[in-house]
């Protein structure tokens, strides 16, 4: 059977009946990709849209880099897999350019195939070295899809199931727009750093394996902690015990302005988890660790496509495209450009309860009088910006963010333009509701 389909209302049906209802779609009607180059999106109705959320931060170089598909494919016709049974060029030319990009310490690699495995790899490599298994995450976090991961995330819509992994505690994220302790701009104490302390006291045996955090806390709608959160929860954290697992599975390889998220924090962890935009949309997961660390992780353990040599490749090809492209620049300087054009629809339309994030990692948290969620209001606006060929990303616990993550590649025009569609989709949605402009 030719599965190469030519019609998209045929993909989409086929989709509903052969896929599982959780594997869910952005918008009324689907976006069914047939190509993309650059920041382009065509799907199989013709339509062409720029694409700002990179396939869930993924698509760091754009869409098709011929550096990253050439890399891939020189591969594909060397050999394609070896499973970590044997060493090979490729595996160990990355885990040597990830302890030399990393900062600190970091030293040694596993390499896995997504997120949820790098982040069960951390927090495996941590108990063995602490000999302990309490874990700190966050509310409003996300960890991936597995049982274990699942169990780290910190918002109900995402935990599956009836099965949990214990000895897993939440402390209250660094949500200032929402924050936990009531308190308002200007008149933080990081109550919510500080809680950690009880926290460990009241619901852990007193010491703790690790601690797990997004720099910036994705899914979870790209919430922002304030400058010294993580000084004083890694303090805390190591204190009892603990190490600190930095999830860097969107933040990472410049994303924020900076060549890690956490390095906007001035702390150096223990721990690296990596996934996403490392290889730029091949499957990719790497856990990265301090030398005693990773020593502490012995045993039989392999992993079958872990490090598989074209994703390597591709990993590798898209560091030297970041590296030559100076695309860490890229994204800080295009950031600012972005968060200056939002935060002037902002005062524009109220709608628009907070703008928050760094770099090209952006966020626009609708919401009605009080902050209540407006996820209602974040649909219609997704359907707008579509309609207009802009494609945008979700999140939040309440579904009612916005996230905005453009390919590091964005030129000022593509910022420009984007920024203008969402103008047009706000307008568009205040007609429709002339309540929220009273």
């Amino acid at each position: 059977m030719n599965s190469a389909a030519t019609d998209a209302q045929d993909v989409r049906r086929r989709h509903r009946e052969y896929l599982v209802p959780a594997v869910s779609t952005y918008y009324a009607e689907s976006v069914v990709v047939k190509e993309a180059r650059g920041l382009r999106v065509t799907d199989l109705d013709g339509r062409t849209y720029l694409d700002f959320f990179g396939g869930i931060l993924t698509v760091s170089v754009g869409h098709a880099h011929p550096r990253v598909a050439d890399a891939i494919a020189e591969q594909a016709r060397t050999f394609m897999h070896t499973s970590t049974l044997y060493p090979n060029a490729p595996i160990v030319d990355l885990a040597e350019r990830l302890a030399r990009i990393t900062p600190g310490a970091l030293r040694q690699s596993f390499f896995t195939t997504s997120g949820t495995e790098a982040d069960e790899t951390a927090l495996l490599m941590a108990k063995l070295y602490t000999g302990r298994s309490e874990v700190v995450a966050l509310r409003h976090s996300y960890s991936g899809r597995s049982t274990l991961a699942m169990s780290l995330t910190g918002q109900a819509p995402w935990r599956l199931g009836p099965t949990e992994v214990p000895g897993i505690r939440h402390a209250h994220a660094p949500y200032c727009y929402r924050c936990p302790f009531g308190k308002v701009a200007g008149k933080c104490n990081y109550e919510c750093a500080r809680d950690i302390e009880e926290l460990i006291a009241t619901t852990t045996h007193g010491e703790i394996a690790a601690f797990i955090a997004e720099p910036i806390m994705g899914v979870g709608g790209f919430i922002t902690p304030p400058p010294q959160y993580f000084e004083i929860a890694v303090e805390i954290v190591r204190r009892h015990g603990g190490v600190f697992i930095a999830d860097e599975v969107q933040t990472g390889f410049g994303r924020t302005g900076k060549p890690f998220g956490i390095e906007n924090y001035g702390v150096e962890p223990e721990l690296m988890t990596f996934a996403k935009g490392l290889a730029n949309g091949a499957p990719i997961g790497a856990t990265i660790a301090v030398p005693e660390v990773g020593a502490a992780m012995k045993g039989a353990s392999i992993s079958t496509f872990g490090g598989n040599p074209m994703s390597m490749r591709a990993a590798l090809a898209t560091l030297d495209v970041m590296e030559e492209e100076n695309l860490t620049d890229n994204a800080a300087r295009e950031g600012q450009r972005l968060r200056a054009g939002l935060e002037e629809l902002q005062r524009r339309f109220p709608v628009l309860g907070d703008v928050r994030g760094m770099g090209l990692m952006q966020a626009l948290e609708f919401v009605r009088a009080e902050k209540a969620p407006a996820p209602d209001l974040v649909l219609e606006f997704f359907e707008a910006t579509k309609e207009r060929g802009l494609l945008l990303g979700k999140g939040g616990l309440y579904g009612n963010v916005v996230r905005i993550a453009p390919p590091m590649t964005v030129s000022p025009a593509e910022t420009d333009e984007a920024l203008l569609i969402i103008a047009e989709a706000l307008e568009a949605l205040y007609r429709q509701h002339p309540e929220l402009a009273a």
